[in-house]
């Protein structure tokens, strides 16, 4: 009645979306529970993970009672199943059909279906009456059809037990008698061993002499007399002898009749005793090893008994197949031999984000194993899903507990998904706040507060704020000294305020007052001073006179900014000296050293005579772009080279100190790659290029002698004319590329 009414009213809540159930809506009903849900989240339910049940193999857990179901619903039925998308009246139940129920009830025992209209929840119980008698089946009672409750009478149940040959001594009772608990004693088939059991345990397995098998060798005599059973103990009689004349037929290996073997002189069987004929040929008995595709037979002569232990070698193969060793054991012992080799296995799993790394894998789908762990939209719980490709799905916790605002006027009732932010309010915020000023900003679900705006009067850090009109007419006036005020519409969140106007704050040296902007702390002297001093030495700086600084900074300033002295500075020293040494004036130029153009390591030229060609086109460019640089608008041009190796890397940083060109190196190996930047002004193309340079050098050498060879003349005995060979073309080495 309460599921009618709450479905009636649209007042029933689906507890997996935690929506209302409206009258027109699919809906589906657990037979366990009756709760009721919406179809399509029922489905979504049983396809999360957060819905199998615990041993992974009994299907889905209902979101109520839990109970495990094995198939996912898919259609829309009434509550009775009779109807498939039962339409809405307004006489009849939701989600019903309006005709009379017919489900079997609960009760087993009940042979009654329910007799009213399609229903939810549990049909109720059958209001017929029935006789029943009771366990022993001895009386007989009329009771409520259905009943669960059973009936016993007080005489003793007699029935037979499991034996057969007792009967039940118990009061009446419910259920099957108790097995019989007489002992009795069993023999095995082949009689040699004993065991006590209870009255008709396995008397099934009887055969007439013993009632079960000791797994030991029978070891009964056989017919022949003369052999025993060799068979594990067994309940049916034991098989002729295998070796009566009557019984064999060929010989040992099967190839040859024993009638043949007669006529060629062999002795002919008696008894069982008398041994088999052999022909002499191979055994040729296949063996227990090799394969299908090659059979290993039996190489000695034909003979009596099991066949020896094969002796051939064979390849033995990992399970993966990558690997094969050669065998030298016997081929009977391979079969039980698991070799595998250690290669791990490189493939991605089923996730795409791990690799399997099974050592001598043979697996086809390598599925991943591992939990995804990645955290859900809700941000507090993680994925418990294998972990798996793409976007994880929606957590499926739920609160049940009220979801309230800080002040606790907004809430959200339960269920409350997971993730759900705490509910907007438009009250006034009522956290503890560092100011008494009036609150503006609403309720929030943030720890810190907005900062508060309110205006209000502030001393900027210096405390040297003025009104400025008031300071121009009591200055013109000579009256007195400035006033000094607050600053006002200041908000109330702002705590270090600058006027922007000069500290003019009188230094500890008394002599000096502070040049900064309005700034926090204590005024700085030695570098006010120092700035002071430089400031004031800039007009004699301009007009190319020379300022002595160590006079403006400190000693342990000094100190720090002093550079270590390199080679150039040893060379330049070294060269001073010499020349006050000849008496030669430092303007003069007598080896025509600046004019000389660009300087070019040795290692440099020796890079570029192994790659001539590469150096000569970098230098076509860093040109083209110096001169694209001076004569265009831009300031600043670049050029990217492709990715190249360390070698001509190096070669562009040093051609590009040469051109007094800004050169970078980007990326990673393989992939790293130089950018050339050429700066208006500071760029220059040298007079002799490094090509040019190495012209020069080869035309400075002396030419290798041409080699003269002597050639006689036949003709005229041994006097000739010596004429020299063909004068071999002059081959540029430097353009031969590497």
């Amino acid at each position: 009645g309460s599921l009618i009414e709450q479905l009636t009213t649209e007042k029933y809540e689906c507890m997996v979306c935690c929506e209302v159930v409206r009258i027109v809506a699919p809906v589906w009903s657990c037979q366990n529970c009756y709760h009721v849900f919406h179809l399509n989240c029922i489905k979504k339910w049983a396809r999360s993970p957060a819905s199998q049940a615990e041993d992974g193999n009994s299907g889905w857990r209902c979101p109520a009672c839990q109970n495990a179901s094995t198939q996912v619903p898919k259609t829309y039925t009434c509550f009775c199943g009779k109807v498939h998308n039962p339409e809405w009246n307004r006489n009849e139940i939701p989600h019903s059909c309006g005709e009379l129920c017919g489900k079997k009830r609960q009760c087993l025992d009940c042979p009654h279906l329910c007799n009213i209209l399609c229903h939810p929840g549990p049909c109720p119980s059958c209001p017929a009456f029935v006789t029943k008698t009771c366990e022993c089946g001895q009386t007989s009672h009329s009771v409520r059809c259905g009943q669960s409750t059973k009936i016993h009478c007080s005489n003793v149940c007699g029935n037979t037990l499991n034996c057969g040959k007792h009967s039940c001594t118990q009061v009446c009772h419910a259920g099957k008698c108790s097995p019989c608990q007489l002992t009795v004693q069993q023999v095995c088939y082949c009689g040699s061993n004993f065991k006590e059991v209870l009255c008709g345990t396995k008397e099934e397995f009887s055969d007439g002499f013993g009632n079960f098998s000791c797994q030991n060798i029978c070891g009964k005599k056989l017919n022949c007399g003369r052999h025993n059973c060799t068979q594990v103990c067994h309940p049916q009689p034991c098989p002729l002898c295998p070796r009566l004349p009557q019984v064999v037929y060929r010989c040992p290996c099967g190839q040859t009749p024993l009638s043949k073997l007669l006529e060629l002189g062999c002795v002919e069987r008696k008894i069982c005793t008398d041994p088999i004929p052999s022909c002499g040929k191979t055994c040729g008995k296949p063996l227990s090893c090799g394969s299908y595709e090659f059979i290993h037979t039996c190489e000695s002569l034909c003979h009596e008994g099991d066949c020896r232990p094969c002796s051939h070698t064979s390849n033995i193969y990992c399970r993966c197949g990558f690997k094969k060793k050669v065998s030298v054991i016997f081929l009977f012992l391979i079969a039980a031999i698991t070799f595998m080799c250690d290669k791990r296995c490189n493939k991605k799993r089923s996730c795409g984000r791990h690799k399997c790394n099974e050592v001598c894998c043979v697996d086809t789908e390598h599925k991943c194993s591992l939990v995804c762990g990645r955290k859900l939209n809700c941000g507090l719980h993680r994925c418990e899903e294998p972990c798996h490709r793409g976007s994880c799905q929606t957590c499926w916790q739920t609160s049940f507990d009220e979801l309230t605002c800080y002040c606790g006027e907004s809430v959200i009732y339960p269920p409350v998904p997971c993730g759900t932010q705490p509910p907007e309010c438009k009250k006034t915020c009522t956290r503890p706040h560092d100011c008494d000023h009036p609150v503006y900003h609403s309720c929030h679900s943030e720890e810190k507060c907005p900062p508060c705006t309110y205006l209000t009067q502030k001393w900027c850090m210096g405390k040297h704020e003025v009104n400025l009109h008031l300071e121009f007419f009591i200055i013109s006036c000579h009256l007195f000294p400035p006033l000094f005020q607050l600053r006002s519409n200041i908000p109330c969140h702002l705590t270090d305020i600058s006027c922007g106007l000069r500290c003019n704050q009188m230094l500890k040296c008394g002599m000096h007052k502070c040049k900064r902007i309005c700034h926090k702390g204590e005024c700085l002297i030695d570098e006010e001073i120092a700035a002071i001093s430089i400031a004031t030495k800039l007009t004699d700086l301009q007009l190319g006179d020379s300022v002595e600084i160590s006079r403006l900074i400190t000693k342990k300033e000094m100190k720090q900014a002093r550079l270590q002295c390199d080679e150039e500075c040893l060379a330049l020293q070294r060269n001073r000296r010499l020349a006050e040494a000849l008496e030669i004036d430092d303007n003069s130029d007598p080896f025509n050293i600046r004019s000389s153009g660009a300087k070019y390591s040795d290692l440099l030229k020796e890079d570029a005579r192994k790659d001539l060609k590469f150096v000569s086109d970098i230098e076509k460019e860093m040109r083209m772009l110096v001169e694209a640089v001076n004569k265009g608008k831009n300031t600043k041009k670049s050029h990217c080279y492709p990715p190249m190796n360390r070698d001509h890397r190096r070669i562009i940083h040093e051609l590009a100190q040469v051109y007094g060109i800004e050169s970078v190196s980007y990326d990673n190996e393989p992939k790293r790659n130089v950018v050339i930047t050429a700066v208006k002004g500071k760029s220059i193309c040298p007079s002799n290029t490094l090509t040019s340079v190495l012209d020069k050098e080869m035309q400075s050498r002396p030419p290798p002698p041409i080699p003269h060879y002597k050639q006689t003349d036949k003709s005229c005995g041994t006097s000739g004319l010596s004429k020299p060979l063909k004068e071999e073309p002059v081959i540029d080495y430097f353009d031969v590329q590497d």
